[in-house]
């Protein structure tokens, strides 16, 4: 998105007689998943930092009419090495147009953070948000809520693993407040109708709390 603070930028293009060169953002911090996969689980301060500029970049693509449908931690870049929340989102290259009330049926996205009615082939910028929401349960927690040995076993913890089960386990999610939880919770409500939207999280008390 242009000129957004949590997008990658493209600063410039050119091409010679092979190759066509695009000048983009230099993000050093490596990705989100890295970042996870190296220092573990995130504090609640750090991890409302980075939900807070994803969603408000989601509400603001939604609101130009567009559904990014690959929103991982992959996709999210890390400016700086010494910065767990300074983030740029990247890779546009499933996003799409859309009309309010509109809905697409194609599977697109990644199947981990693939939302239930993207497998019902019926959807819409919900989507994002479940994709924003299982991220945020990979920040708390450091693993992802619905896991399989194929792809069609994800699709299927995706459509029937309880995560109201998952985030009172023993563990980590112990130390987790409830707040965190019960926003967690919101974003990964499979009815995408009853789902919370992008200005219900940014106004969430957790977020309020660790702003």
């Amino acid at each position: 998105m242009r000129g957004h603070p949590c997008s990658v930028q493209l600063l410039a293009a050119f091409e010679d007689e092979e190759f066509v060169h695009l000048v983009m953002d230099l993000c050093q911090g490596g990705d989100l998943w890295q970042r996870v996969q190296q220092g573990g689980a995130y504090g609640e301060g750090e991890a409302a930092a980075v939900v807070r500029r994803l969603v408000g970049l989601l509400r603001d693509l939604h609101a130009q009419g567009i559904m990014h449908r690959d929103v991982k931690p992959e996709n999210v870049l890390l400016r700086r090495e010494d910065d767990d929340a300074d983030i740029a989102i990247i890779d546009y290259g499933v996003s799409v147009f859309f009309n309010p009330g509109e809905t697409f049926s194609e599977i697109v996205g990644s199947p981990f953070y693939i939302s239930p009615e993207v497998l019902h082939e019926s959807y819409g910028p919900e989507s994002d948000i479940w994709a924003a929401g299982v991220i945020l349960f990979v920040l708390l927690s450091g693993a992802l809520p619905f896991w399989g040995d194929s792809d069609e076993g994800v699709f299927r913890a995706i459509l029937e693993r309880s995560v109201e089960e998952e985030v009172e386990r023993e563990g980590v999610w112990e130390s987790v407040s409830e707040e965190a939880k019960d926003l967690v919770l919101r974003m990964l409500t499979r009815d995408a109708a009853l789902r919370i939207s992008a200005d219900e999280i940014l106004e969430h008390p957790w977020l309020q709390d660790n702003n």
